[in-house]
């Protein structure tokens, strides 16, 4: 490269350094379909941060490979902070193993910008289930080897990881039952025709209030504020079952510091709001922020920590 190529390259490094940011509009990137979860929560939070940026945010669906799509879109976007990835920080890690062949690296490709929220995942059965706490189901399965069923949204995911580390927290054996989604595994729970979800909650809630469906523990480490009567799995008796369906967002690596800084800053400062706030515990989520150092390591534990799952479950990966 010529001496006055160099400068060139040096004065539009400069010239992008001094660009004020946002001056248009931002892409949150979700790699699920509309109407799930994430998609409520990256709207939510768009909707309240994009005054506070003084930018529209656009929601952009990109489902698909199990993530994997719209992940990899995110991971080759440039990094100038107008494209982010709104993702889980458990879901990510499971894919990192689940999927060795994916194009990206989580923690290579990305800059983790800011935790939002935890969904919580709970211990459910049916009205008919013959055990009335955690410890009777285990006392169950201990009785009757490989006859109790738990049904997950799909192979590998992290509705079925948790059924398994509870499998094997528990030292209980487990048929697992894989459904293509919660909305399939909803009648056959109903019916008793299998025994257990561990499940996130918002699907199951009219259930619950019904009393055609119960509900005996959380998969939190701490009790959730929105369901405080509900123990977790440690104090029902299973240690080691600790999973969430989180919520976070992650900025192509390379991106400038004082971009992903000034986007988790504003982020933080949302989830204050009482509105948010709100919306997102009507569907038992619940708002748990964090800064990119936080989410950085907690990314890196949930990597180890699903090994292990995958490991000791012996799932083939793709």
């Amino acid at each position: 490269m010529t001496r006055f190529a160099v400068g060139v390259a040096l004065l539009w490094a400069i010239a992008c350094a001094a660009q004020p940011y946002p001056v248009r509009a931002i892409r949150f990137v979700v790699p699920f379909p509309p109407g799930g979860g994430m998609d409520l929560v990256g709207r939510a939070v768009a909707d309240k941060l994009s005054p506070r940026l003084g930018q529209p945010i656009i929601i952009e669906n990109k489902p698909g490979g199990g993530t994997t799509i719209g992940t990899d879109a995110v991971a080759k976007s440039a990094a100038d902070g107008y494209t982010v990835l709104v993702s889980g920080i458990a879901s990510q890690a499971i894919v990192h193993y689940m999927h060795p062949k994916r194009p990206f690296d989580m923690q290579r490709d990305f800059a983790p910008v800011a935790r939002i929220a935890d969904g919580t995942i709970a211990f459910v059965v049916p009205a008919s289930s013959r055990a009335n706490s955690v410890s009777d189901f285990v006392a169950l399965a201990k009785r009757e080897p490989g006859r109790l069923t738990f049904g997950s949204s799909g192979t590998g995911g992290i509705i079925h990881l948790t059924g398994e580390m509870f499998r094997q927290a528990a030292g209980i054996e487990l048929v697992h039952i894989p459904y293509k989604g919660t909305a399939q595994i909803l009648p056959d729970l109903l019916d008793g025709r299998i025994d257990l979800a561990l499940d996130s909650v918002p699907a199951y809630l009219p259930h619950l209030k019904s009393g055609k469906l119960r509900v005996f523990a959380v998969a939190s480490a701490e009790r959730s504020a929105l369901l405080p009567e509900l123990p977790t799995m440690a104090e029902a008796g299973v240690p080691g079952v600790v999973a969430a369906t989180d919520y976070a967002l992650f900025a192509p690596a390379g991106t400038r510091r004082e971009i992903v800084l000034r986007l988790s800053r504003e982020t933080a400062a949302v989830l204050e709001d009482a509105d948010l706030r709100a919306k997102l515990a009507a569907q038992a989520i619940e708002v748990r922020g964090g800064g990119p150092e936080a989410l950085t390591a907690e990314l890196a534990n949930e990597m180890a920590k699903w090994q292990r799952v995958i490991r000791a479950a012996d799932i083939k990966t793709e």
